[in-house]
């Protein structure tokens, strides 16, 4: 899987679980949208094609926010989670696959 399945797969599970999901969670799928898409960008850029670096720059950039104060900390612990939520379902999606 490249970093543009990676990304699309990501945006396609937040999209699927808007239909029956709460506010809260329509927040961070939200939030975490510009920061995967932005992720993925600056990846292909730096000629970085592996699933890992984009992980990493989402993590880097949702750190970022944190810290320049962007998410309070309810906030701060409803976006880490379903980032978290969201790498581990494509990993165990990924793991299932023959």
């Amino acid at each position: 899987m490249n970093i543009f399945e990676f990304e699309r797969l990501l945006l396609a599970e937040i999209d699927g679980n808007v239909a029956h999901c709460s506010e809260d969670q329509l927040f961070a799928g939200g939030y975490l949208r510009g920061h995967i898409t932005l992720a993925v960008a600056q990846s292909e850029i730096a000629g970085r094609n592996h699933i890992k670096d984009v992980k990493a720059r989402v993590k880097t950039s949702l750190n970022q926010a944190i810290l320049s104060g962007e998410l309070n900390d309810q906030d701060q612990k409803l976006v880490l989670g379903f980032w978290q939520q969201l790498v581990d379902e494509l990993d165990r999606q990924r793991t299932e696959q023959p």
